[in-house]
């Protein structure tokens, strides 16, 4: 099978060819139609993450087809369409597993981190995190709903019953929350780069009522905000944005340190929690709700082996909504 492959944290992605995998116990084979290109693709190939496994195959918003089973697979059948997410495997029996919170799992395992993920022709999935696909979306629309749309749809259920929803960040997720929060009836605030007007002008197009620079300050007191930027010094821009008993949602797996700031800030009941990876629970739900919504991806399509070219856009903010590579 063609596939890019990341050798080592800070250098492109290579074209390869790979022996197609076999499927072991309990998992799937998929032939991989479409793959999400996320920011944590980019944490991993930048060298932000640091405990994965190298060489490793980047990719964790998967689109597909089951091609094969292997023994004791009883969920899928061959030619099933089904999305692969970012949480790939977990050990089942930790407290956190018994508790339904199996995305807290000390041992869990990562597609794209740990496990070979979706930049590639074929692809490996346990048959317990694969999730049937709505008829609803091609292949290329559906792949952002599974890393983008989960993680936003479970920070959007962190951050409460907020009617006036503030969003820092206005990439592939933020723009799939927005429209979830709007049609809950929300009021949302998003917040771009500096002098981004492109992200503000699409974010007010989805139902925005203020899009503006990051630093400005909140047009009304929020109740809540959901920050998906990786940059620490948001969480204290968020706090002074939200009213007392707010809360901030810090959504991505990584981010840079959050600086000092005055504890006035965080008094009154305000609240900073993170939100970690994504539950079967959050995946069922949101891709049901999804197409009620309806929810609408904004996507950027690439070849397999425009790979890097879409990491590049991704990293330097030139993508509008989500980029997707087509296999």
């Amino acid at each position: 099978m063609k596939a890019m492959q990341l050798a080592a944290p800070r250098s492109p992605l290579a074209p390869v060819e790979l022996p197609d995998p076999e499927p072991g116990p309990g998992q799937l084979l998929i032939r991989v139609h479409a793959c999400g290109v996320c920011r944590t693709d980019l944490h991993v190939v930048d060298g932000d993450l640091t405990e994965g496994r190298m060489p490793i195959i980047p990719g964790h918003e998967i689109a597909g087809v089951v091609v094969a089973k292997g023994a004791g697979v009883e969920r899928f059948e061959a030619g099933d369409r089904v999305g692969i997410p970012w949480l790939g495997w977990t050990c089942g029996t930790c407290e956190h597993c018994r508790a339904g919170r199996e995305n807290l799992c000390d041992a869990a395992r990562f597609t794209g981190y740990h496990l070979d993920g979706g930049y590639a022709q074929y692809t490996l999935a346990d048959q317990r995190y694969c999730f049937a696909l709505p008829d609803a979306y091609s292949d290329e629309e559906a792949a952002p709903l599974l890393c983008a749309g989960l993680i936003g749809y479970r920070s959007l259920v962190m951050a409460g019953d907020a009617r006036r929803l503030g969003i820092y960040g206005f990439g592939a997720a933020a723009h799939i929350v927005a429209q979830v929060a709007r049609h809950q009836g929300r009021e949302v605030y998003a917040y771009t780069r500096p002098g981004d007007t492109d992200a503000q002008r699409f974010a007010r197009s989805l139902g925005a009522v203020w899009a503006g620079d990051s630093g400005a300050p909140a047009p009304e007191p929020l109740d809540a905000a959901i920050i998906f930027a990786p940059v620490g010094a948001l969480v204290v821009s968020a706090l002074a944005a939200v009213r007392k008993g707010g809360t901030v949602v810090c959504a991505g797996i990584h981010m840079s340190d959050i600086p000092s700031f005055p504890y006035r800030l965080l008094w009154g009941e305000r609240v900073v929690r993170s939100v970690a990876n994504l539950t079967r629970r959050d995946g069922e739900e949101f891709l049901a709700l999804a197409p009620q919504v309806p929810v609408r991806t904004e996507i950027e399509v690439f070849p397999l082996d425009q790979a890097n070219e879409a990491l590049a856009r991704l990293r330097e903010g030139r993508i509008t909504g989500a980029a997707v590579l087509r296999i």
